[in-house]
């Protein structure tokens, strides 16, 4: 089912409580029947459920629960009809005059106007009579006035609303609730950036950021290099002449061959070959050149005890050395290495 954008802001008004009596009623009915706008109104009752955790409960005053008792016994003061008018009592009855004062009324009724006699005539000492009729006055009767009933001037004066308006206005009112909440959840949401930022103390476990590790390598001053070992190899022949000195790098390997005495036949080279019982069979270590220094990093990929404890020779090859690589001549020259220079110990730095 396709939600509006007045069920979902119906749903989030819902979860904020700010509809009345019957609203809420509807969609708790809707709730029931359709169970995807149940979860709606239950993700929304999930995002504004932070706003809870940052408001704490606050114990009203003693006079506002005062206020309220007063205000509702003054509510149903003014509901309460109003009580009945009493009557009216009926006038006194006239007395019924005597015959023969009823009779004079008469007569003197057809005879004219009474006359009236003076006070000066009347004689000291006489007494006025006294009458017990009562004057004629006709009674009047005034009606009581009652106030008028509120609820009933209300509904006489209630303006004819038309339901588009009705709608509008309930539009609106959904809308500017949603506004407000997305605000007040907005602002919420700063504060709890800010105090994780500055006060993560103050907020609850839940809401605290996960600490921060921090990792720092420490890189230790490299030890000063150690001055390798130098070896030294006297290739000589059966005459016991020098012919080569062959001289080893102890921490390179590399290998220098330095001319003494030999000198090559013409058309024919001298190979170097490292002779070891380690080894299956001897290994060319290349052709010494015509120059007085030949140079080669070729015993690098040998072991150092190899290096140290093998035989050096010199043969006779063709020019450009064996074809096979293998030796094809005996040695002329041969030798072994012996230490000159030893290695020296890396010195501790000075302490501060």
């Amino acid at each position: 089912m396709a939600y509006t954008e007045d069920h979902i802001a119906l749903a989030a008004e819902y979860a904020l409580g700010t509809l009345d009596a019957d609203e809420r009623a509807q969609v708790e009915a809707m709730m029931a029947e359709d169970e995807a706008f149940a979860g709606i109104v239950q993700s929304w009752s999930h995002r504004l459920g932070a706003l809870n955790q940052m408001v704490g409960s606050v114990e009203p005053r003693p006079v506002v629960w005062e206020n309220i008792k007063s205000e509702i016994a003054r509510t149903a003061l003014a509901q309460e009809p109003p009580a009945p008018a009493e009557a009216s009592p009926p006038p006194a009855p006239m007395p019924d005059l005597p015959a023969e004062e009823a009779a004079t009324s008469e007569a003197s009724a057809e005879n004219g106007p009474p006359q009236t006699s003076h006070p000066a005539a009347e004689q000291p000492g006489s007494s006025r009579p006294e009458t017990d009729a009562i004057p004629d006055i006709a009674p009047q009767f005034i009606p009581q006035v009652h106030a008028p009933d509120i609820n009933v001037l209300r509904a006489q004066l209630a303006p004819v609303v038309d339901g588009d308006v009705i709608r509008l206005e309930g539009r609106v009112k959904r809308w500017r609730n949603i506004a407000s909440a997305v605000g007040a959840l907005a602002a919420a949401l700063l504060v709890t950036l800010s105090l994780q930022i500055f006060l993560p103390d103050a907020l609850p476990g839940v809401l605290r950021p996960a600490p921060r590790i921090q990792t720092v390598e420490v890189k230790a001053p490299a030890a000063p290099l150690a001055a390798s070992a130098q070896y030294v190899a006297l290739l000589q022949g059966q005459d016991g002449g020098p012919a080569f000195i062959l001289t080893i790098d102890g921490a390179t390997r590399n290998f220098t061959v330095r001319k003494v005495g030999a000198t090559p036949e013409p058309g024919k080279s001298f190979e170097l070959w490292l002779i070891s019982d380690k080894l299956p069979r001897p290994r060319s270590l290349g052709v010494i050149g015509a120059s007085d220094f030949t140079a080669r990093p070729l015993l690098a990929s040998y072991d150092a005890d190899v290096v140290n404890g093998a035989t050096y020779a010199v043969t006779v090859e063709q020019a450009g050395g064996s074809p096979n690589g293998e030796p094809t001549s005996a040695p002329v020259f041969s030798g072994k290495l012996i230490e000159t220079v030893p290695p020296t110990q890396p010195q501790a730095p000075a302490q501060k």
